[in-house]
C-alpha cells in the first residue's frame, strides 16, 4: 500500500461516500429498519432490499437515484464470526442505486471515481472481476476505465451473478477487490485468496427478475445496485489486518477487554475470538433492539436472543462472571449514535431489553453448564451426545440446541440431531396430554387420598420457591413409593408455590429438585383442594415423605399472567368502547396466547369485528 492513501475514519468514509453521490444528483435516503417490508425475509440482509419494490416495478420511485448506508444482518455464516477477518451479522452496505436511469458505464465510471480519486486508492492495487458472459463489462473496464486485461477477471453465476435472495431481483455484476500484494504480479491472480484480496465494492446490473421456478424475466427498466461494505473499506483504509480492528468495532472490543482485564494484542487467538464475536454480535443486538426487535423464542425474536446468549456465553468464555453486556453496548451506542441517533434516543429500552435477556440467560448457564461438562465427559469416546441429553439440556436448563452444538464442536463432538428431534416430539404429546383434564384413574386415586390427605397449601401468591414434603406418588393413576428418572408421574406436596389450573389461567412450570434429583413440572391441576403436579423425573429418584426444593419458572408465569390479565382487558375495553352488555364466557391464558369467549347481541357484532379488523 503506498503511503498517499489516507486514513478515514469509519464516520468520514461513509459521510464521504454519500457526497459524492450526492454531487451527482442522488437522493441520500436514511437507513431502512431491520424489521424489512417484505415478508419474505425476516431482517434487512442487503442495502437494496428496501428498493425491492422499486426493481421489481410494483412501485414508482419519487426519484431516479439514491444512494444510502443501509443497516444489514446476516446470521447465515454465524460460525464463522470472529474466526475469519471479515464474517460479521452486522454490517453497513454503502450503496448507490439507479432505478431506470443511468446503467453499466457510468455505474463502473464513478465507482472508479471514487475508488481512486476520492478514496485514493493506489489504481495498481484494483482487480475486477466481472461476469463470465459480460463481454460488455469487461470492455468497458478495459478500454474506458484503462485496468489491464490481466488484472479484469471473468467469474462464474456464483460469484458474479447476484441475487437478493432465491427469487426476486438479479443480474450480473462486477465487483472491486483490493490488492494487498500487487508486488507478486498479475500470473496466477486467486481473488478467493483472502490474505492478498478482499471485495470492497459491488456493482450490480439489475436486468431480470428470478422466479419461484429460476425463470428469468426481464425487468421494466434496467437498475444499478451496488453495495460497498463500510467495515471492508474501513480495514484498507485504516491499515489494520481485519475488519475488527477498525475505529466501527475496536473500541466495543476494547471495552470488553477491559472489563476482563484482558490485553488485546497479548491474548491467545481463542480469546481474541471470543472479543470479535462480542464486538460483532453486540453491534447486531443495539441495532436490533433499536428497531424495536425484542427476545422471543421465534423468528427475528430468536435471532436477537440467540445473538445475546452468544455475547453472554462467550464473555464467560475470557473470564468475565457478572453481567457485563450493557457497558458494552454503551460503546456500541456511542460509535452509532452520530450515523443512526435512534440508538441513542432508545437507549434506555436498548439496555432493559438486554439486562433482562443476560440475567436469564446466566441463570440458564449456571443450571446447564455443570451438567453439560458432565456430559462432555463422559461421551468423548462415543465423539457424539445424544440427542436425549441434548433434550434434556433444552428442556431441563433451557440450553438451545444451537449452544449444544457450538460447546459441543469446541471438544471435537457432535450432537444426534435426529434424536433430539424424537424427543422434542415425544414432549409436545406429553404437555399437549397434560393440558387436558385430569386423567379419570388419576382421579380415582385422588378420592383415595383425599381421606387422607389434607388440602394442598398454597404458597404461590408470595413465595415463587419452597421447601415441600411429597405426600403422594402416582405412576399411570396408581400409587406408587418410588419413581425413577425417565418416568411420567403425578406429584401431591404438602403445600406448592405452583399454580393450579383455574379461571382460564393454565398451571405453573418449573422444577422440583433435591439431592441428584430433578423433575420437570409441565403442568399442574387442582382437584378439590388437592395439587397434583403432572411432571417428568430427569434425573435421580423420588421417593414419598421426601423433601425438596420446589421452583416454578418465573418468566412462564409472568407471561400467563400477563395474557390472562389481558382477557379481561379487553373485555373492560369492549364494553366501554362497543356496548356495556357485551360480557366474557370463557377464557384461556397460555404462555405464548391468550383466547377469550364472548357473547354479544348482534347488533353489537359489527363493533367488534371492526376493533379487531376484520372485514
Amino acid at each position: 500500500m503506498t503511503t498517499t492513501t489516507p486514513f478515514l475514519t469509519g464516520q468520514e468514509i461513509r459521510d464521504r461516500f454519500l457526497q459524492f453521490y450526492s454531487q451527482y444528483k442522488h437522493q441520500i435516503l436514511p437507513s431502512a429498519s431491520l424489521v424489512p417490508e417484505d415478508p419474505t425475509v425476516l431482517l434487512t440482509i442487503a442495502g437494496m432490499l428496501p428498493f425491492k419494490p422499486i426493481f421489481l416495478g410494483q412501485k414508482q420511485s419519487d426519484f431516479p437515484r439514491a444512494t444510502t448506508s443501509q443497516k444489514c444482518i446476516r446470521t447465515n455464516d454465524i460460525e464463522n464470526v470472529g474466526r475469519t477477518a471479515r464474517h460479521h451479522t452486522f454490517f453497513e452496505m454503502l450503496g448507490n442505486f439507479s432505478f431506470g436511469d443511468y446503467f453499466k458505464e457510468q455505474a463502473i465510471k464513478w465507482a472508479w471515481e471514487l475508488s481512486t480519486k476520492v478514496y485514493q486508492l493506489p489504481p495498481e492495487n484494483i482487480v475486477v472481476s466481472v461476469f463470465e458472459n459480460d463481454d460488455e463489462a469487461f470492455k468497458m473496464w478495459e478500454e474506458i476505465i484503462g485496468v489491464p486485461p490481466q488484472r479484469i477477471k471473468r467469474m462464474g453465476e456464483k460469484d458474479n451473478f447476484w441475487k437478493a435472495g432465491p427469487t426476486g431481483p438479479c443480474g450480473p455484476c462486477s465487483e472491486l477487490y483490493y490488492d494487498f500484494h500487487p508486488e507478486l504480479g498479475d500470473d496466477d491472480i486467486d481473488l478467493e485468496d483472502d490474505s492478498r484480496f478482499i471485495e470492497f465494492y459491488n456493482l450490480v446490473f439489475m436486468e431480470y427478475n428470478r422466479d419461484a421456478d429460476g425463470k428469468l424475466t426481464p425487468l421494466q427498466n434496467k437498475n444499478i445496485d451496488t453495495g460497498m461494505g463500510l467495515e471492508r473499506m474501513a480495514q484498507i483504509l485504516q491499515k489494520v489486518p481485519n475488519n475488527y480492528e477498525t475505529d466501527l468495532i475496536f473500541p466495543i472490543i476494547e471495552t470488553a477487554a477491559n472489563i476482563a482485564n484482558i490485553n488485546y494484542q497479548k491474548a491467545t487467538e481463542k480469546t481474541k475470538v471470543s472479543l470479535k464475536v462480542i464486538g460483532d454480535h453486540v453491534r447486531s443486538v443495539v441495532h436490533m433492539i433499536s428497531d424495536n426487535i425484542t427476545a422471543s423464542n421465534t423468528d427475528r425474536g430468536y435471532v436477537l436472543r440467540r445473538l445475546i446468549r452468544r455475547v453472554v456465553r462467550h464473555g464467560r468464555l475470557i473470564g468475565i462472571e457478572g453481567k457485563f453486556i450493557n457497558e458494552v453496548a454503551e460503546t456500541a451506542i456511542q460509535l452509532s449514535q452520530k450515523a443512526y441517533p435512534q440508538v441513542r434516543e432508545r437507549d434506555s429500552f436498548i439496555k432493559a431489553e438486554l439486562e433482562r435477556e443476560e440475567a436469564t440467560f446466566l441463570k440458564t448457564l449456571e443450571r446447564g453448564e455443570k451438567l453439560l461438562a458432565e456430559i462432555i465427559s463422559k461421551t468423548e469416546k462415543q465423539g457424539q451426545i445424544s440427542g436425549v441429553d441434548a433434550f434434556t439440556l433444552y428442556d431441563t436448563f433451557g440450553f438451545p440446541l444451537e449452544l449444544t452444538q457450538e460447546i459441543a464442536e469446541e471438544s471435537n463432538l457432535t450432537v444426534d440431531i435426529e434424536g433430539f428431534e424424537v424427543e422434542m416430539e415425544q414432549q409436545q404429546e406429553r404437555s399437549k396430554a397434560a393440558h387436558e383434564t385430569i386423567d379419570l384413574t388419576v382421579q380415582g386415586s385422588l378420592d383415595k387420598l383425599a381421606e387422607h390427605i389434607h388440602p394442598t397449601e398454597f404458597l404461590g401468591y408470595t413465595d415463587l420457591q419452597s421447601t415441600a414434603k411429597v405426600e403422594a406418588v402416582l405412576i399411570e393413576g396408581k400409587s406408587v413409593e418410588t419413581a425413577t428418572a425417565g418416568t411420567e408421574i403425578q406429584i401431591v406436596l404438602d403445600k406448592t408455590p405452583f399454580y393450579g389450573e383455574s379461571g382460564g389461567q393454565i398451571g405453573d412450570r418449573g422444577f422440583l429438585t433435591g439431592e441428584d434429583l430433578v423433575i420437570r413440572v409441565d403442568d399442574v391441576q387442582k382437584e378439590s383442594g388437592i395439587f397434583v403436579h403432572f411432571c417428568r423425573v430427569e434425573r435421580g429418584q423420588v421417593s414419598v415423605n421426601e423433601h425438596l426444593k420446589a421452583t416454578i419458572d418465573r418468566s412462564c408465569r409472568r407471561r400467563v399472567q400477563a395474557n390472562h390479565t389481558a382477557t379481561h382487558l379487553f373485555t373492560a375495553a369492549l364494553k366501554k368502547v362497543v356496548d356495556d352488555s357485551i360480557s366474557q364466557a370463557g377464557s384461556l391464558g397460555d404462555f405464548d396466547r391468550l383466547k377469550f369467549d364472548l357473547i354479544a347481541f348482534c347488533s353489537n357484532i359489527r363493533g367488534v369485528t371492526r376493533i379487531w379488523g376484520f372485514n
